[in-house]
């Protein structure tokens, strides 16, 4: 039988306050949502001031690198580049720029997924809560 790594409560509040932390330094008003592997959600927090659809795309945006094991951005690059028939992809729903899984010896435990600000801006969110890990 394997052994399978995961995220523990500890994990994920350390991911958000890393993450809440590099939002709030560059003054963005953002959704965090943090995933397991499986897409289910962790943790969600608004932070004041961010736009009530991010936290139903944040999570979206999650949930799709998580089920994917690869950064959201592929889906959108795909997708700009004329593949419009992966808009019926199931399950996929944050098929923007923002969501990155958390990769932790090659298997993916998670993902984070942001929403409220550039998407670039959301990656890069995403990105400072995971290398709190």
């Amino acid at each position: 039988m394997q052994s399978k790594k995961f995220l523990t409560l500890d994990d994920v509040k350390r991911i958000a306050a890393a993450a809440e932390a590099e939002a709030l330094h560059n003054q963005w008003a953002v959704s965090i949502a943090i995933v397991d592997d499986g897409g289910h959600l962790l943790w969600l927090q608004r932070l004041d001031g961010a736009a009530p659809i991010s936290s139903h795309i944040g999570p979206a945006k999650a949930r799709t690198a998580a089920l994917g094991r690869r950064e959201s951005k592929v889906y959108e690059e795909v997708i700009n580049q004329g593949r419009y028939s992966f808009l019926s992809a199931p399950s996929l729903e944050g098929m923007l720029e923002g969501g990155v899984p958390i990769m932790v010896d090659g298997q993916c435990v998670g993902a984070v997924g942001v929403s409220g600000v550039k998407s670039p801006e959301d990656a890069q969110i995403a990105r400072a809560g995971i290398a709190a890990l």
